[in-house]
């Protein structure tokens, strides 16, 4: 009977690990030194995703090769299953959207805001900006920005995906 009791909860996580074995793989366009964009990486990879990074110098390049839209435009890029992804979307939007297979362009989070992944406060490879020293007394105070995940329509157009 004991064992009966283990293997119940046993099998549900090894489903629940094996869910993510049919993500497809994210291609992660970087620039070359870029801190947030190797940690963003690792969100990815945490949530289940292979990514491979690619550096690359002319990122305006490859903005237009996936068709972001100029206003949208972030750092990073990534490609998936024929989907952009411009900025630090979190996995759970991708996933949703590789689960919904909405006819747009891709999910865009411009700038860069503090919170989104690889670009929490907590980041030890966080760049500029992630703790605002107050001029008189010299102490830090975390900033956390709230944003927006942005769905680009297949047109151009965009809708609001996700808040966070």
């Amino acid at each position: 009977m004991l064992k009966r009791v283990w293997l119940l909860p046993l099998a549900l996580v090894a489903g629940l690990a094996g869910a993510d074995d049919n993500l497809p793989p994210v291609i992660l366009f970087t620039p070359t030194v870029c801190l947030a964009c190797i940690d963003y990486a690792e969100h990815l990879r945490k949530n289940g995703f292979t990514v491979v990074v690619k550096a690359d110098d002319d990122m305006a390049a490859v903005k237009r090769r996936l068709k972001v839209p100029k206003h949208l435009e972030a750092e990073p890029s990534a490609a998936v299953a024929g989907y952009f992804v411009e900025g630090h979307v979190p996995a759970d939007d991708i996933k949703e959207l590789l689960r919904e297979k909405r006819p747009a362009r891709g999910l865009a989070v411009p700038g860069l805001p503090l919170g989104a992944p690889g670009r929490e406060f907590s980041s030890p490879t966080c760049d500029t900006a992630c703790t605002v020293l107050d001029g008189d007394t010299g102490q830090g105070r975390v900033r956390r920005e709230l944003y927006d995940t942005l769905l680009v329509k297949p047109n151009g157009d965009t809708s609001t995906y996700a808040r966070h």
